[in-house]
């Protein structure tokens, strides 16, 4: 399987990995079937992530595509973070393996549960601004 440059160096050197302490706003997404969990937490402030911190359990694919999202939402009003694709994240890495496409929609899952998360704690109905959120299991296939 071929990874890009990208990928091996966000694996390696991951960005944003950890935990927030006092994080308004956790997310967090699991696959059974592949045995990767991604949980994400989000500092938000006027509506803006000012931090955002991850943690991952899985391969390769799914710490680095954990790793870009971050930085790609860090510093970025909640508007921008959720129109953040699993494209754009997958773009942003130089491409991934077919069969690790199913990664990146884990880290634009999480992003997402963080930030209904975010609005749930802030006594709004999370789906008015980030819709209803997939169940990621049925998105893909991949055994």
């Amino acid at each position: 399987m071929e990874y890009s440059e990208k990928v091996m160096e966000h694996f390696a050197n991951p960005h944003n990995v950890g935990v927030i302490e006092d994080a308004n706003g956790v997310g967090e997404i699991g696959n059974a079937k592949c045995g990767d969990i991604m949980k994400m937490y989000l500092k938000i402030e006027n509506d803006i992530i000012v931090d955002v911190k991850f943690k991952t359990y899985g391969c390769a694919s799914a710490i680095a595509t954990s790793s870009i999202a971050t930085d790609l939402i860090k510093g970025q009003p909640i508007s921008e973070a959720l129109k953040l694709t699993n494209k754009a994240v997958v773009e942003a890495l130089d491409g991934l393996p077919a069969v690790k496409i199913h990664c990146s929609v884990l880290a634009e899952q999480a992003i997402k549960a963080a930030i209904a998360d975010y609005y749930t704690r802030q006594g709004l109905d999370p789906e008015l601004y980030v819709g209803k959120l997939d169940d990621c299991c049925d998105l893909h296939d991949h055994h």
